[in-house]
């Protein structure tokens, strides 16, 4: 059972819209052992191990249905077990988690084993625990086959318990995690920020997080002094509220003291501990005293240690948030009850069989241990473990009343009396808390303290859930609805709002033009791309960032308000979606690329990946209607809108699609050239001239016009106005300042040059036609190469586009030859050129790209144009611009202006006119200066 790989998918994948583990494994030897083989007591086994197995539904949808997989005839195969039991498994240890599937990978013996998880590392154990199991319980038949059919050691019941116990320090704790529930529930998006209990809620600028129960609202202040027992107790009580007589103790000598002024019983604990750690109650002699301040040192983080007068009664935790008292729990320590019959160690045993007992946090209550707090009470009574106690007689196994270490909890919500309730939220008010816990003592909560006494004896910032949440005895309450409610009143945003885009080409020019057009309208933008990661116009990390993780970098910076997410195959292949939904999806286009790579044989298979951004769109759903792969997604979204894309005014299903109200952003012919209009819920939008969107080369460039047409589809489905797009199409121009690699255009030589990122046959095809558009005085020359890890057709094919457009071809390759020899690309490349009609002399193969452009660059004349389809673009292009062509540059007339001359100029125009040409549009007066220099 090896497993030949792995990918952990952090969101939406090709799998499932959550996530999931898959695994690529090998059965091996194994693939002839399926579970009816495999026998009888391998089944029971395994079944005896995880009962839970039995409520799994499988593929018959119902409890049992696993089970009946499993013992059928033939059976099932250990994969699909595997499968099952990883998932259980983290049922045991408390996640939440139910999907699961397991396919052929398309050799003998190995499957695509997926399933569900909450927690990385937690997945990925249970896997490993899963392997290991089924292994230990293989018949000695099957074992034998193995390569190595040594039996390892395999405890089942101390890796089981290891297992739980690895779990919960990597998975949220129960607080933490009903929190989390509270926001699932209210659709707010989480993030989890660390290992341990930081959790931000909600993205970019609406953003709030909590650690354990301490919120980002929660004033540090109040936490201090929460911290501060003795600084709370002196608030508390100069505030009149009821609190027990406390004196400060820095040795054993001066606690003593204190005990006796305030007179026996007392209460020893720490100044600045918490979960009742350190903490001695009821002590009755000065020696008691004297080694519980030892005790409360060692627990405590300060020198001073509180000893306090014992006000006799039940622990109750009385829970506040935003001020209102919400939850109440009466606490009883860890204990067993005596029937007269079992010794104290038995009685323990019959506590713990309890199914609702588990290691930690795993359940709802925790087992009770035996430990040196425990000996000390039973040695206090005289008793050991072998003692039988009669018949109803109460011990307590610890001295507080903590759930963590055995306790209980017993739900008083509904019967606290109002003066008592009254007390909470004062004293939380008191110290500054947005969340807090009071543990207040008496001998009933359902009467006043006016009446009977009682006594707060601690607030607690960060307090714990679980008693709330899952109380041993009566109602459970939602104590984590209030914490969301206070942090994202009902009505408050959470989402910023996300357009996703893919597609084989263009991504990366349509999502900068977006981001643009946002940005024009006063947007703190957050986008990711192929460049990097972009943060309101600033590059912040620099690379191929397309994947989840920079996905996840924007929507946690806290000054975003919009994010534009460039969303390649290589991260949803990888790792799926860094967010669980996006309000508008586009899917541009899908061609050939990247195929024979990440198990993406097929356009279909490439089909199937890109459409996850419209699966997960809620909005709008932005597709390219003369692309009949991205047609076939519109029957896979729940999006509220369906956007079409086409640059065929005729196309049939678009012409129905608009007639039915639907919307559309469609290429239309008029007398002054190409207009891109918006259809929307029957209205007709003429929107912007192609020729005015610098990006498009005067409209030559219809790969841009395209993109700009996608643009437009996004914008205005995230509620752009129509100026606004007008405007951003018309400042966005495809400067390598704006967008790197993508028709950049350098005329400052003799020659033209042109710069692009093309890397795949479908990129190269539409760079090609637009630059035979061009009008060029001299030669046209071609800088060429692919990717190394393409297939030799794709390679072959980029060859073929190119023929037969240029004069001269510069055959080169990337500097990452990706397991390619080092001319290995340009020779096949050449093979093709030759074979297509190009002259033998118009070939050169130089392999280092710099040296390929140099070349270029120094055997064109004045006039040419030289086309180079670049790797390394940002050092390609300073190579272009530093080039020293030998002469003076040619400097081109300025083109006329746009907008006519300002016939009627004021006076202070008037008196620039002999200096200046001014030209006024709708945006106000613009002077262009012109000078001999």
């Amino acid at each position: 059972m090896e497993i030949l790989k792995t990918n952990v998918y952090v969101g939406p994948n090709v799998y499932a819209r959550f996530p999931v583990i898959r695994h690529v494994i090998d059965l091996g030897p194994l693939e002839k052992w399926p579970s009816g083989r495999l026998g009888e007591a391998f089944q029971k086994g395994l079944l005896e191990r995880l009962p839970g197995l039995h409520e799994h539904g499988c593929s018959y949808g119902e409890p049992g249905g696993f089970v009946r997989r499993l013992t059928e005839d033939e059976g099932t195969w250990l994969g699909h077990i595997g499968e099952h039991v990883a998932i259980e498994l983290q049922q045991v240890a408390g996640s939440h988690v139910t999907f699961g599937k397991t396919r052929g990978a398309g050799a003998p013996g190995q499957y695509h084993m997926v399933f569900e998880y909450q927690q990385r590392d937690v997945g990925l154990e249970a896997s490993d625990v899963a392997r290991r199991l089924l292994l230990d319980l293989l018949p000695a038949e099957a074992r034998a086959e193995l390569d190595d059919p040594a039996e390892e050691e395999f405890d089942w019941d101390a890796e089981s318990e290891a297992f739980i116990k690895f779990c919960q320090r990597r998975e949220l704790g129960p607080s933490t995690n009903s929190i989390v529930e509270a926001a699932d529930g209210r659709g707010i998006p989480w993030l989890r920020l660390n290992r341990y209990s930081l959790v931000q809620f909600g993205h970019g600028k609406y953003q709030r997080r909590i650690q354990a129960t301490i919120t980002s609202e929660t004033r540090h202040i109040a936490v201090e002094i929460a911290s501060d027992k003795e600084e709370t107790h002196d608030l508390l009580r100069d505030l009149g509220l009821p609190v027990p007589v406390q004196k400060l103790a820095y040795s054993q000598r001066e606690a003593v003291r204190g005990a006796r002024k305030i007179g026996f019983p007392v209460v020893v604990k720490p100044l600045n501990a918490n979960h009742g750690r350190g903490v001695s109650i009821e002590l009755e002699t000065e020696d008691e005293v004297a080694h519980a301040f030892e005790v409360a040192q060692q627990h405590g983080s300060s020198r001073a240690v509180v000893v306090e007068s014992y006000i006799r009664g039940f622990d109750h935790r009385m829970l506040v948030v935003d001020g209102k008292l919400v939850a109440v729990a009466k606490r009883v320590p860890g204990h067993v009850v005596g029937d007269g019959e079992h010794t104290i160690e038995q009685l323990v045993d019959i506590v713990n069989s309890d199914p609702r007992r588990g290691v930690g946090h795993e359940k709802v209550l925790t087992r009770i241990e035996f430990d040196r707090q425990a000996e000390r009470l039973m040695g206090e009574k005289g008793y050991d473990l072998e003692t039988v106690l009669p018949e109803g007689e109460v011990l307590y196994l610890r001295s507080t009343a903590n759930l963590s270490t055995g306790g209980t909890s017993i739900d008083m919500t509904d019967v606290v009396h109002p003066d008592n309730r009254l007390m909470a939220e004062r004293a939380v008010r008191a110290v500054g808390l947005d969340v807090g816990g009071v543990d207040f003592l008496t001998e009933d909560i359902t009467r006043s303290y006016k009446d009977i006494g009682g006594g707060i004896v601690e607030v607690n910032a960060a307090p714990g859930f679980r008693m709330h949440v899952a109380p041993s005895e009566g109602q459970a309450r939602d104590v984590a609805g209030p914490v969301m409610d206070m942090l994202f009143p009902p009505g408050s945003p959470s989402r910023i709002p996300i357009a996703a885009i893919t597609g084989t080409n263009g991504k990366t020019t349509t999502s900068r033009m977006v981001a643009h057009i946002l940005k024009g309208t006063g947007h703190t933008v957050g986008m990711t791309s192929t460049d990097g990661v972009y943060i309101d116009g600033q590059l912040t990390v620099k690379g191929d960032m397309t994947g989840p993780t920079a996905a996840r970098m924007v929507l946690r910076d806290p000054s975003v308000d919009v994010a534009v997410m460039e969303t390649a195959r290589g991260g949803l292949i990888r790792a799926g979606m860094g967010y669980s939904h996006c309000d508008v999806g586009a899917v541009l286009n899908v061609a050939s690329d990247h195929l024979g790579l990440g198990g993406i044989d097929t356009l279909e298979q490439l089909a199937e990946v890109k459409r996850i951004v419209v699966e997960v769109a809620r909005d709008t759903a932005v597709l390219n209607a003369d692309d009949v792969r991205c047609l076939e997604m519109a029957n896979h979204t729940d999006a509220e809108h369906l956007c079409y894309v086409t640059m065929a005014p005729q196309h049939d299903l678009v012409r129905e699609h608009i007639r039915s109200g639907g919307r559309a952003v469609v290429l239309e012919q008029g007398m002054n050239g190409d207009m891109i209009t918006i259809y929307d819920k029957g209205a007709h939008i003429p929107l912007l001239w192609t020729h005015l969107i610098p990006a498009t080369l005067e409209g030559r460039a219809a790969h841009n016009v395209q993109n700009a047409m996608f643009a437009v589809a996004i914008a205005f489905s995230m509620g752009v106005g129509l100026e606004d797009m007008r405007t951003g199409l018309r400042t966005f121009d495809t400067t390598f300042f704006q967008a790197p690699g993508r028709m950049n255009v350098y005329d400052e030589h003799p020659f033209r040059v042109i710069l692009d990122y093309a890397h795949n046959p479908a990129a190269v095809k539409t760079v090609v036609e637009t630059v035979a558009r061009l009008d060029v005085d001299a030669e046209r020359a071609v800088v060429v190469t692919a990717p190394g890890d393409r297939r030799d057709e794709d390679i072959r094919e980029i060859a073929r586009l190119v023929a037969g457009h240029f004069d001269r071809y510069v055959l080169k390759a990337d500097d990452n030859r990706r397991g390619r020899g080092e001319d290995e690309v340009p020779a096949l490349q050449r093979e093709v050129l030759l074979a297509e009609g190009v002259a033998e002399d118009a070939n050169t193969i130089i392999p280092d790209e710099r040296e390929a452009v140099d070349h270029a660059l120094r055997s064109a004349g004045a006039g040419d144009l030289v086309l180079v389809f670049g790797d390394e673009i940002t050092r390609t292009w300073k190579q272009i611009i530093h080039f020293d062509s030998g002469t003076e540059p040619q400097r081109s007339e300025p083109a006329p202006p746009a907008v006519s001359l300002v016939e009627d100029e004021s006076p202070l125009e008037a008196s620039l006119l002999d200096e200046s040409r001014i030209v006024r549009d709708e945006r106000g007066v613009r002077l262009v200066f012109e000078s001999e220099d």
